[in-house]
């Protein structure tokens, strides 16, 4: 039990950054569907970056940065031009797909054997590692693993237990009383368009940083499209996120250790398992989860003067 909670725990990073940023953006109203693609190109330029400087963490900050580059534009476009979000989110997932091979062809091109980066070193916390059983499996981790969860907590702060967070969930719940009370709706929405599409890029780049020290085209697997249907699963609320990325990642634990063991099942079918599950999960949860009210939709705050 101890060993399998210790390999639920870091699979769960990737889908926790990535829904939190996909929350932190659609809170204010602004739904990125571009998670995909961006995990993609985080992992490719992280990769990259660590590659050629040497740093891990570099890597980290420089996929942040190209990912909420492309999370400014989707900002832009769906507020100040009132795009459609979903099209231009279509549109950067396809966009960021492209960059991140092109990036990673030009870079390193056609190799026999593809480069390495180390992968993440575990840092166990003082005292608390040492604690029998319990150590192993919470306390002996890198450290993206533990800044994913005090993110969800400081998450879970901000929205629910100050004021500025309930003006933030304001635009996207009622973004016409939030501007009647001087919050700016525009600023806001692409402000958070940014942060969350850093998420999802630092998602993206903890992959081939912890799995398998260089980077790969599929390595994503679908994550960024089930990073999605986990943020309707939450609720949109970043403590159930948590419990979300819990059974995402305990499914695909399952799966590769039937795969490792053998079961005598195709692999291919027992690879399929996660994506059945969630599928199974969000028949039901779609009956019960709430989503911000004008989540995907633009404001136009002269249409609300002239009318």
């Amino acid at each position: 039990m101890a060993e399998f909670v210790a390999l639920v725990l870091p699979a769960m990073v990737p889908f926790v950054l990535a829904a939190q940023g996909t929350v932190l953006s659609g809170r204010a109203g602004v739904f990125n569907v571009s998670q995909e693609g961006l995990m993609v190109l985080g992992a490719a330029v992280g990769f990259l970056v660590s590659y050629s400087v040497g740093s891990n963490a570099v890597g980290v900050f420089v996929a942040a940065a190209v990912a909420g580059l492309f999370g400014l534009i989707l900002g832009v476009m769906t507020t100040n031009w009132r795009l459609d979000q979903f099209i231009v989110g279509l549109a950067l997932y396809f966009a960021a797909l492209g960059l991140a091979s092109l990036l990673y062809r030009v870079a390193v091109g056609t190799t026999l054997e593809p480069p390495l980066i180390p992968t993440l070193e575990s840092y166990p916390i003082p005292l608390l590692s040492k604690i029998p059983y319990l150590g192993e499996m919470f306390f002996d981790h890198d450290l993206l693993v533990y800044t994913a969860f005090v993110l969800s907590g400081l998450l879970f702060w901000f929205m629910y237990r100050t004021n500025a967070g309930l003006r933030f969930r304001a635009c996207g719940e009622n973004p016409r009383s939030a501007d009647s009370l001087g919050v700016n709706v525009a600023r806001t929405r692409i402000v958070a368009s940014v942060l969350g599409a850093a998420l999802v890029g630092v998602a993206g780049a903890y992959l081939p940083m912890v799995y398998t020290g260089t980077f790969t085209e599929g390595m994503v697997a679908g994550r960024g499209w089930l990073v999605i249907a986990l943020a309707f699963l939450g609720g949109w609320r970043p403590q159930y996120i948590l419990a979300g990325a819990a059974f995402f990642a305990g499914m695909e634990v399952l799966a590769l250790r039937a795969q490792v063991a053998g079961v005598g099942i195709p692999h291919q079918f027992v690879l399929m398992l996660p994506y059945v599950a969630t599928l199974v999960v969000m028949m039901f949860a779609f009956r019960w989860a709430r989503q911000p009210r004008f989540l995907g939709q633009n404001y136009d705050r002269e249409s609300r003067l002239a009318g």
